[in-house]
């Protein structure tokens, strides 16, 4: 059977191919929110209050360990986290073909003009 415009997938293949596409893109983005997540959570919650005590022991800035990462330290890290999930999902999205960068620009200059 010859298809038109000389492409040899049917439609099925080409859903089916997008939709595998489209599993890894959400395995792979899904995975990253649970792992920084779950550094979230070990920075906030075990470091700042299940291993305070022990680490009050250690001293930062003047200040014992344990409460600087009740206090500031899961802050800091949260912020650290957005900006690293920010830079990870666009190598995501770049490596799945979903980067839209080029066309945000565009809208941008064309509505500036």
């Amino acid at each position: 059977m010859h298809c038109l415009g000389g492409d040899s997938m049917s439609e099925h293949e080409h859903e089916s191919a997008a939709g595998e596409s489209n599993s890894r893109y959400w395995t792979a983005n899904i995975r990253l929110l649970l792992t920084l997540m779950g550094i979230w959570f070990a920075v906030s919650f075990v470091a700042g209050i299940l291993f305070r005590d022990w680490l009050d022991q250690f001293m930062l800035g003047g200040y014992p360990l344990g409460f600087w990462f009740a206090q500031q330290g899961s802050i800091y890290t949260f912020i650290a986290l957005i900006f690293f999930y920010n830079w990870r999902i666009h190598k995501i999205e770049q490596s799945f073909d979903l980067d839209d960068d080029d066309e945000v620009a565009a809208s941008m200059e064309g509505g500036a003009g």
